[in-house]
């Protein structure tokens, strides 16, 4: 019973998270916990990135480490309290402890949907979309907010095909995999996974980025995040080519090896695949060259499918969330 318990707040925790989400977005920056990770970040890279190429990815390493450490520990305890009053309320039910019980769920629910942001991604590939229609200049402009290569060059459609690649990308990074995490190791593995992308995103750089040297500091942010994205973005692509009703997995594969990275290729490449279009990186990749270019229609249908890969990973978490409760806690399941 116990078990069944934990196991339906931590889906009514994530159920809620996304629920924030989709009606408010993205709290405050004077609340988000994820822009306080970004301020330790920034301070020790202002640091890191001085020293020589050897302490350089020493103190990287370090300060990563560091940040997870109170990170985890601070979701640890914070989640472990709400598993103790979840507790309290089976045992001994009151209408006094089911109140304190919802305000920490309640606050979980809150910190989770920080560690994940899908209407921001969603409203901001549509936004390049719309800006599109005044002018190209337009859509570069806004497609600036979404991605950090420079847009001052890009065509009408590398603009669009820019915005389904940040959408597809994204939809790993920003959703998936934090809630892959989540069902793994509740509030502390998604929290733990979100400094770490937070981490790669200002920290792995290769050479030079805005006046700092990052080919060392960066290095450990980088590596971490392929690690703990890998999976999660061969899931990422698995969901899309479900809701596509199935993608040849030899061409999603082929596809997938071409980019630089050994994930973002995975979710890209599927969505490519999907709308049957191709997306490109000038001068360094193209995704299913087979494909047409790109159309205003396509952004729509991106938006449609990351949209039901969302749901479809609701339900994934949902019985995965109740299988791994009943796996390892048989015996206060009765």
């Amino acid at each position: 019973m116990l078990a069944v318990c934990v196991a339906i707040v931590m889906v009514f925790v994530l159920v809620l998270a996304l629920s924030i989400d989709a009606r408010w977005g993205e709290p405050r920056p004077v609340v988000h916990p994820v822009v306080l990770m970004g301020r330790y970040l920034q301070a020790c890279g202002d640091v890191i990135t001085a020293r020589p190429p050897a302490l350089a990815f020493v103190g990287g390493a370090l300060a990563w480490l560091a940040g997870v450490l109170v990170v985890g520990a601070l979701t640890f305890a914070l989640q472990a309290q709400i598993l103790r009053q979840v507790t309290h309320l089976v045992l001994n039910p009151g209408l006094d402890k089911a109140a304190i019980a919802m305000l920490w769920v309640v606050l979980m629910g809150w910190l989770l949907k920080c560690m994940l942001s899908w209407r921001m991604l969603h409203d901001e590939v549509g936004a390049v979309e719309t800006a599109l229609q005044q002018s190209v200049e337009a859509g570069r402009a806004r497609l600036a907010w979404l991605v950090s290569r420079n847009t001052a060059l890009l065509s009408e459609s590398e603009v669009r095909e820019s915005a389904i690649e940040s959408l597809a990308e994204n939809l790993n990074d920003s959703v998936v995999a934090p809630v892959f995490w989540f069902v793994l190791f509740g509030l502390p593995g998604a929290a733990i996974y979100r400094f770490a992308n937070t981490a790669d995103a200002m920290w792995g750089y290769r050479g030079m980025h805005r006046g700092q040297h990052w080919e060392w500091a960066g290095k450990w942010a980088a590596r971490a995040d392929d690690v703990l994205s890998w999976l999660p973005a061969r899931l990422t692509a698995g969901l899309l080519a479900l809701v596509a009703r199935g993608l040849p997995v030899g061409a999603l594969r082929w596809e997938a090896a071409k980019t630089p990275s050994p994930n973002s290729g995975w979710p890209m490449a599927a969505m490519a695949l999907a709308l049957g279009v191709s997306l490109r990186k000038p001068g360094v990749y193209t995704l299913n060259a087979a494909g047409r270019p790109a159309e205003a229609a396509d952004t729509a249908s991106a938006r449609k499918y990351a949209s039901k890969a969302v749901f479809a990973l609701v339900l994934w978490a949902t019985t995965a969330i109740f299988l791994i409760a009943l796996t390892l806690f048989p015996g206060i399941s009765q």
